[in-house]
């Protein structure tokens, strides 16, 4: 259970870095017209980089923590954080009618929730 914990948490950390870095270096014009980021011109810029941040963040939320022992149950609060930012993902994809993307973000929310669960629970690194 552990290294599933490890796996998903790992798996997440590189899609919000991927998706964070992105967003904090791609100018938006570029990034609208890539495939499956057309939602990025319906926000400003300064969302767009503030979503950057905390997807970073969030990333280095998921691991950084539980490797340096520092206050590691800040890893199923950063969990707790992707879900919540995940619903947002999903909400902005249904408005406008992208289910795919959609899906996606439901199943990197099933793995932070996964994650989460683990963390404040079973595998907690507190206990």
């Amino acid at each position: 259970m552990n290294l599933a914990l490890w796996i998903g948490a790992g798996l997440l950390a590189v899609v919000l870095l991927t998706g964070g870095v992105g967003k904090l270096i791609v100018p938006r014009e570029k990034m609208a017209a890539m495939r499956g980021a057309g939602w990025t011109a319906d926000f400003s810029v300064g969302f767009l980089k503030f979503l950057g941040a905390v997807e970073v963040l969030g990333a280095i939320g998921l691991i950084l923590p539980a490797v340096t022992g520092i206050a590691p149950v800040l890893v199923p609060v950063a969990a707790v954080g992707v879900v919540v930012l995940m619903i947002g993902a999903m909400i902005t994809h249904l408005r406008r009618g992208e289910v795919m993307s959609a899906a996606g973000n439901l199943v990197y929310l099933a793995l932070a929730a996964f994650v989460a669960w683990g963390r404040f629970g079973p595998e907690s690194f507190t206990g």
